[in-house]
């Protein structure tokens, strides 16, 4: 097994106005799985395709465990790629596409025979080992694509969206069976995908890109408790977190008809940028409901709740019922300006579409960003 470091790696196309990855920065413990993750075009791919050796690096160096490979050939880097269309052979069988490298690399047939079908047995492929790619599910054959990566047993494994052509719930079944066994061969992976719950649900740390920059790399849990800048705030959570522009004022921000208490020293260092408003951020789940709004069980609400005033009017226009959660998909109105607003609720008494609550935010689960700079102003 092995470390892996891009160190200041950028990569820049002929004739393009600004790099596809620029100086990115990451150390990858020995036995990780980190998780590249962004929206479409934001150089993740790009980077996975730097560690393959499939992509120049015009700056900076990569490096496996203690070797450069920056300008290595992938073939010498001692890594096993498995990409999103499978990249099968359908004139080999199951056993044929596992052990095709190990063949090409000299390796004697009993060697070969004997990888295969512990990795078969590993996967659970172990019936469809005569059987051509046609003749399976698309869940089995991205088995069979990670299958041959697994005999070859390199220092690293890179998985370029290795799920995006299985229906949902298939998804769901396939990555959980990626991150068990990853972690329990202990290599080294680096996955790639668009999906920030697959990233979320898989990684044991995530690294967020943007326009070939990178935002954030943090563990799940800290990336959605305290995200680094609006970027990442607004990208890293399902639904996503609500943010708002608002006024600062004496004792806090102004929310609707109520102050709102934050930080000081994040209004502090937004009044120092000479910032008069502020972005807050709010999960849905950090909402409360006040003046009885959640169908008048107001001993479910916290006391701060119950002492706050009327709150900010919410006017309900979709409810997801979830079965024990239920989200609200409503416009607040600001006074100047009106906003979406996403606000978890009880599934077992949910407001009717049309219908007016009123929130405010849960204290101290409230996160403050810089309007001008994005940046992240709370602890």
């Amino acid at each position: 097994m092995a470390t892996v470091t891009y160190d200041a790696a950028t990569r820049i196309y002929p004739g393009a106005k600004s790099p596809a990855v620029d100086k990115l920065d990451i150390d990858i413990e020995d036995g990780e799985f980190l998780v590249l993750v962004g929206p479409s075009g934001c150089g993740k791919s790009t980077s996975l395709r730097m560690l393959a050796g499939l992509e120049d690096v015009d700056q900076g160096t990569i490096r496996i465990g203690d070797r450069d490979v920056t300008h290595l050939p992938p073939k010498d880097r001692d890594i096993a790629m498995v990409f999103q269309n499978y990249a099968l052979y359908p004139h080999m069988t199951v056993a044929d596409n596992m052990g095709f490298a190990l063949k090409i690399a000299g390796v004697n047939k009993a060697d070969i025979r004997k990888k295969v079908e512990d990795a078969a047995k590993i996967l659970d492929l172990e019936d469809y080992l005569s059987r051509k790619p046609k003749a399976l599910s698309g869940g089995q054959r991205q088995r069979v694509a990670m299958g041959r990566a697994i005999v070859r047993e390199p220092q690293v494994f890179l998985m370029d969206e290795p799920l995006s052509n299985l229906d949902a719930k298939l998804r769901v079944q396939t990555r959980t069976q990626i991150a068990s066994l990853q972690r329990r061969l202990g290599i080294t992976t680096v996955y790639v995908t668009h999906d920030q719950v697959e990233a979320m649900t898989m990684g044991d740390r995530v690294a967020v890109l943007k326009d070939g920059l990178l935002q954030q790399v943090a563990t799940p849990r800290h990336m959605y408790d305290k995200p680094q800048n609006l970027f990442v705030a607004g990208f890293i959570g399902s639904p996503a977190m609500n943010l708002v522009e608002v006024p600062i004022t004496d004792g806090g921000v102004k929310f609707g008809n109520s102050v709102v208490q934050v930080e000081r020293e994040a209004l502090s260092t937004a009044g120092d940028k000479g910032d008069t408003t502020v972005t807050v951020g709010c999960r849905p789940e950090h909402f409360d409901l006040v003046n009885g709004d959640n169908g008048g069980d107001s001993k479910s609400l916290s006391k701060e709740a119950k002492d706050q005033p009327a709150g900010l009017a919410v006017t309900v226009n979709v409810v997801e019922e979830l079965g024990a959660d239920a989200y609200v998909f409503g416009t607040a109105d600001l006074g100047d300006t009106k906003e979406d607003l996403v606000i978890r609720v009880s599934g077992r008494d949910v407001p009717e579409k049309g219908s007016v609550i009123h929130v405010v935010p849960r204290a101290g689960e409230t996160h403050v960003f810089s309007t001008s700079t994005g940046e992240r102003l709370s602890d």
